[in-house]
């Protein structure tokens, strides 16, 4: 027969190893679900910002380099003088 130190013992250990277990399992779920969640809140992030950056060109468009000629006359940024060599450049 077993002595009841020895019971006690091994019915010890048993209630530490699983009470061990159950907190070892809990961090490591933790760990993931913030892994995860840090993950996702970069991926709305990225997308927040793509649609930052499109609004921002949509709002703001770049402004026409100096190469490009406005042909319309009743346009008030209208330069005859641009329109004339660019047309010289064309056909040289």
């Amino acid at each position: 027969m077993v002595s009841t130190g020895v019971n006690v013992f091994r019915w010890s250990a048993l209630a530490f190893g699983v009470f061990y277990g159950f907190s070892h399992q809990r961090a490591i779920t933790a760990n993931q679900k913030a892994i995860h969640d840090k993950h996702e809140w970069e991926q709305k992030q990225k997308v927040i910002d793509q649609a930052k950056a499109e609004y921002q060109k949509k709002k703001n468009p770049a402004p026409a380099s100096s190469d490009d000629v406005v042909m319309d006359p009743a346009d008030p940024k209208f330069d005859l003088e641009k329109l004339l060599l660019k047309v010289s450049e064309e056909k040289a």
